[in-house]
């Protein structure tokens, strides 16, 4: 038998669950403040003190004064990487002379020559001789 009750498992399970909560968010704040370059240094300075010196209450504060920006960062951040990527699956799908306009050209073709070997108005020798002219 035990000498820790039920109850008390349930609140140290609640204080173990807020301590890695309040972790998890003194992170978050602490990469949103250094991401936000409209605060000046002895701001930032002051909020990672505040959340340093006050957990609880400092993390709680800047929720509630700077969540939305906080937000708004998020998602500008999220939508830069977006557009990173792809931008990167532009590049790489792309063939050689895509500079030119002639990339497109080329994956059009080929998806047409495709479409007619699949309907069978090409044999298997006229799309590879059709596409090796295409891709030389």
């Amino acid at each position: 038998m035990s000498n820790y009750p039920l109850l008390n498992v349930f609140w140290t399970m609640l204080e173990f669950f807020l301590w890695i909560l309040w972790f998890f968010l003194l992170f978050k704040i602490i990469t949103d403040l250094f991401r936000d370059h409209s605060l000046s240094g002895w701001a930032k300075a002051g909020w990672i003190l505040l959340v340093i010196v006050l957990p609880y209450l400092g993390v709680l504060l800047y929720v509630i004064i700077r969540g939305r920006s906080m937000g708004e960062r998020d998602r500008e951040q999220a939508r830069q990487a977006d557009a990173a990527v792809k931008q990167y699956i532009r590049q790489a799908a792309a063939t050689p002379g895509a500079e030119s306009g002639t990339g497109a050209n080329h994956v059009d073709e080929l998806s047409r020559l495709a479409d007619l070997r699949s309907s069978g108005a090409l044999s298997d020798e006229e799309f590879q001789k059709a596409k090796d002219k295409l891709l030389a």
